[in-house]
């Protein structure tokens, strides 16, 4: 962003506003990044009741028509015909390489009817290539203007019902539209229960004043968002996962079935199979350092001997864990768990120890 260019607001920005928010940029929006609880207490009440995020930046795109499947089937690495109608899941958009130009939730409406999901910074690159993939398909792309709040946490279905909306028969990674203009699924980026709610401003503000009027929700900014979803052992796309990224090396390759793999026609596809045959020469990890001090992304990794190891993309202190948390890429070879390695701090040589993922365990509701 240059010097001229200024930030877009958030659509309920008085809100946050008046409840003590601290802003700061991110991907092009002035985001609440911390309120006066604090960043750690914020951190824990998710963890513990519930907390609503504002997450207006990131973008939905309505998709419909007779060639939806298509269109879905072409941009993503998975077979929407096999999704149920409620039914979401992470996929991607790939290039033609086999790189993550963004990691989305995609979930089945209807028979011609999905929900994207992408990611804020990602959104007008992803409206482009969805567009350019649906050149004479009949559908229709539709980025939607809503205010999008996420409610996270163990009380969150609770304060939601005593909000007045219904979430009977909602599973993890299922979503529906239960009013015009509405939509709402069982998801977030928190490892805890919660819900998505994306709905028009006239709609979201009374929601909004409702829950945090909630004894048990807070309003949870960017920051407490960040260490919530590292404990997770989340990926943020432009951090732990970019164009230059295969799902091979993210450790992602869960999230496209292996009958897709092997034959599917989506963007990417025979770039991936040769990754697959190929192996990654690096694999994403979680990563401990010892001690307090968080090791932030960006830091180098070497062994023992000072040979380069790998990088860490994503760090911090975890409330939840009581101690530094970190994701980062390593040589396959070192991406054992418990294998020690050290983090390059200004001089000094911070031991960190390969660490399963996540450091926290998801607590979704399956049903």
């Amino acid at each position: 962003m240059t010097a001229t260019e200024t930030l877009s607001r958030l659509p309920l920005h008085d809100l946050h506003e008046n409840a003590g928010a601290r802003f700061g940029g991110f991907a092009g929006w002035s985001m609440p990044i911390t309120y006066p609880l604090g960043v750690m207490k914020e951190h824990l009440h998710v963890r513990e009741k519930a907390g609503l995020f504002d997450i207006s930046h990131m973008k939905l795109f309505a998709v419909s028509g007779a060639d939806a499947l298509r269109l879905i089937g072409r941009a993503c690495p998975f077979d929407p015909a096999e999704m149920e109608t409620s039914q979401s899941r992470l996929t991607f958009f790939l290039n033609e390489e086999a790189g993550i130009l963004d990691d989305l939730i995609v979930t089945r409406l209807d028979e011609n009817r999905f929900m994207i999901v992408a990611n804020a910074g990602n959104a007008a690159g992803d409206e482009a290539h969805l567009k350019a993939l649906a050149k004479g398909l009949d559908v229709t792309i539709e980025p939607l203007d809503r205010v999008f709040l996420a409610l996270q946490g163990p009380e969150a279905e609770a304060a939601l019902n005593r909000a007045g909306i219904a979430t009977d028969g909602l599973f993890f990674m299922h979503g529906r539209e239960p009013k015009d203009g509405w939509f709402l699924s069982r998801s977030g980026y928190t490892g805890e229960d919660g819900f998505e709610i994306a709905l028009p401003e006239q709609d979201a503000r009374p929601l909004a004043e409702a829950l945090v009027a909630d004894p048990a929700v807070e309003w949870i900014g960017l920051a407490a968002r960040d260490s919530l979803r590292l404990e997770a052992g989340l990926c943020l796309h432009g951090q732990d996962i970019s164009a230059d990224t295969t799902p091979v090396a993210a450790a992602l390759l869960w999230a496209i079935p292996k009958p897709v793999r092997e034959t599917g026609a989506f963007v990417g596809a025979e770039a991936l199979r040769a990754a697959i045959a190929a192996g990654a020469a690096q694999k994403r990890v979680g990563l401990k350092p010892e001690g307090r001090q968080p090791v932030r992304g960006g830091v180098a990794l070497v062994d023992e001997a000072g040979n380069p190891a790998g990088t860490v993309t994503s760090g911090g202190f975890g409330p939840s864990t009581g101690h530094p948390v970190a994701m980062g890429y390593v040589d396959k070879g070192l991406a054992s768990a418990g294998t020690r390695l050290f983090a390059e701090i200004r001089g000094n040589r911070v031991p960190v120890a390969i660490h399963p993922l996540p450091f926290t365990p998801h607590r979704y509701f399956r049903g």
